[in-house]
């Protein structure tokens, strides 16, 4: 069996591994009707589940210098079943937010794994290869909405019984065409974890500043999406469907950017990325009528996602073999630690009565202005990233 048997089985890991993560945005109203909880609240249990996302990270980074990467991946796939199991039998809070945080875990297990892999199966076409992957995890993001609204019929729950079941399935068929598949020798070059994060700590800085600041303000919008926009005045359906609007643009945005990031200069591709965001976060504030939300929306959607497939491509292929499964998982976990406060920030002011408007334009002010300085220390010297 070819890597090509391998990444259609990732593709189809991710699929659910990304779902778990990205439902709660379309549940965060339902949860507070089920458990007779305030936004604050369910904007923890948001959050948890990215902090546990977040922090799976740099461990897994190191126990990849033990253990092959598809090793791992497979050990993702059965948390990621049992995690199904705990938020499906959830009967608190508490335990809600338990099985929320073990997903998100699962999540970022998954990632730090998969994505070196990926990028080891496909060398000469890194991007490509992540864009088609991150492609797969979108197409999860834009049926997390529709799926929730049929799922409301019956139960909330009936949301993870189907990732539980979809995340053993995936990890069956992962697990036969492993058996089938010789991987490349870079998979256990890194065997130095801390000698990774010495060589590569200012490339590693730079990404989780910026692509964590970013991230930040993407977490805190999307997940309260369907709350913002009924606080604009549309229909609770109406307000879900928006956001599945967000998740859809992503689709052709990761394909896109995965092929364009191997062909034009990553950095002012990445800079004019971000920039846009913040310029689309700020429209999208301002805009009125239904017509004119869904194409921002639509707008924002692809702009924001294109960042991903580009950003890690370029780290990933940056990093040498002997430092790319440590550096990465560092880079990733701490991106990671610092978007997933993003739900939090956002669900707290939200609770002390400031508009969901000014919220997300004070974040995007906010953006702009790291963007600048970091950009600004960039061009005088002040800071080499390699």
């Amino acid at each position: 069996m070819t890597r090509s048997g391998v990444f259609g089985s990732l593709c189809a890991m991710v699929f659910l591994v990304n779902l778990a993560r990205v439902v709660f945005a379309p549940l965060v109203e339902p949860l507070q009707e089920a458990f007779g909880v305030g936004p604050a609240t369910v904007g923890l249990i948001v959050t948890l589940v990215w902090v546990g996302s977040a922090i799976p990270r740099i461990p897994t980074g190191y126990l990849l210098t033990i253990y092959p990467r598809h090793q791992m991946v497979l050990a993702t796939g059965v948390m990621l079943t049992l995690s199904s199991v705990v938020a499906t039998l959830a009967n608190s809070i508490l335990t809600l937010a338990i099985g929320a945080a073990l997903l998100g875990t699962a999540s970022g297990a998954y990632f730090v794994s998969a994505h070196p892999l990926i990028a080891e199966l496909y060398t000469e076409r890194v991007g490509r290869a992540l864009g088609i992957h991150g492609t797969a995890a979108q197409l999860s993001a834009v049926v997390a909405a529709p799926m929730v609204s049929l799922a409301l019929f019956v139960s909330w729950r009936l949301v993870f019984v189907a990732i539980g079941l979809g995340a053993l399935l995936s990890t069956v068929y992962f697990t036969l065409m492993a058996r089938r598949t010789e991987f490349p020798a870079a998979s256990g070059a890194d065997r130095d974890f801390l000698g990774a994060i010495r060589a590569e700590w200012s490339l590693i800085v730079l990404g989780v500043v910026v692509f964590g600041a970013t991230s930040f303000v993407w977490q805190g919008l999307f997940n309260f999406y369907p709350s913002y926009m009924e606080a604009r005045g549309f229909a609770p359906a109406t307000a879900r469907n928006l956001l599945t609007v967000v998740f859809a643009a992503g689709v052709p945005a990761f394909w896109l950017s995965g092929i364009l990031i191997d062909r034009v200069p990553s950095v002012p591709y990445l800079a004019g990325i971000i920039v846009t965001f913040i310029g689309g976060v700020l429209l999208l504030t301002v805009t009125e009528g239904l017509v004119g939300i869904l194409l921002v929306s639509a707008f924002v959607g692809y702009v924001i996602h294109s960042i991903y497939p580009a950003a890690d491509a370029v780290l990933l292929s940056a990093f040498p073999d002997e430092h790319r499964g440590g550096a990465y998982a560092v880079f990733s976990g701490g991106m990671m630690l610092g978007q997933s406060l993003g739900s939090w920030f956002v669900g707290e002011l939200v609770e002390r009565g400031i508009p969901y408007d000014a919220v997300f334009q004070g974040l995007s002010l906010s953006l702009a202005a790291l963007v600048v300085v970091v950009g600004a220390l960039l061009a005088t010297g002040r800071i080499d990233p390699r």
